[in-house]
């Protein structure tokens, strides 16, 4: 399958294998630590429960999504999880926060490097592994979800936002109970 031309790699998040990062080694590592930081704040806002303070991570115009590899591949538009701006996030956070339609737990995001592959006006584009463990209240700790977060960060008054946030997962077997945010 070809890649798309560099100028649209990210502006629908390629995720279609392998895409060269288009800056310059210096700048992606002056980038990486506030990516990094991002990321990191954003999984401790989730691993300690507060799923409603999760939105805040977005812009109001955002995209969210959840679908396997091979869904994304293919160019196909389903996800297991999509919602179109805040308010939508909001509206599963609250659902989330305030139903007890699963049993408790705790989730422990595991992630890799950032992958800063490129700067746009205000827009940096990356890519980040992650590992997502969950324990059950009275189970062994297990593997919930593995998968690449694929970004668009836009610099804000507020500092980092996500625009978009496709999370790739790896398996085409997933647990039946994904409600909790990636």
């Amino acid at each position: 399958m070809d890649e798309p031309p560099m100028d649209t790699a990210m502006t629908t998040l390629q995720i279609n294998g392998y895409v060269p990062s288009r800056l310059d080694p210096r700048r992606a590592a002056e980038l990486r630590p506030e990516v990094e930081h991002f990321n990191i704040e954003y999984c401790a806002v989730l691993d300690s429960g507060q799923v409603e303070d999760w939105p805040r991570f977005f812009t109001e115009d955002c995209i969210y999504r959840i679908t396997a590899r091979e869904n994304a591949q293919l160019g196909l538009p389903v996800g297991l999880v999509y919602a179109e701006g805040r308010m939508m996030l909001q509206d599963r956070a609250v659902a989330i926060a305030r139903t007890q339609m699963f049993a408790p737990r705790t989730m422990v995001h595991i992630l890799g490097p950032a992958r800063v592959l490129a700067e746009e006006g205000t827009d940096i584009l990356a890519q980040c592994n992650f590992i997502l463990l969950q324990t059950l209240v009275e189970g062994p700790t297990t593997l919930h979800l593995a998968g690449t977060y694929y970004d668009r960060l836009r610099r804000t008054a507020e500092g980092l936002l996500l625009q978009e946030r496709q999370v790739i997962y790896e398996s085409s077997i997933i647990a039946n109970d994904l409600v909790y945010p990636v």
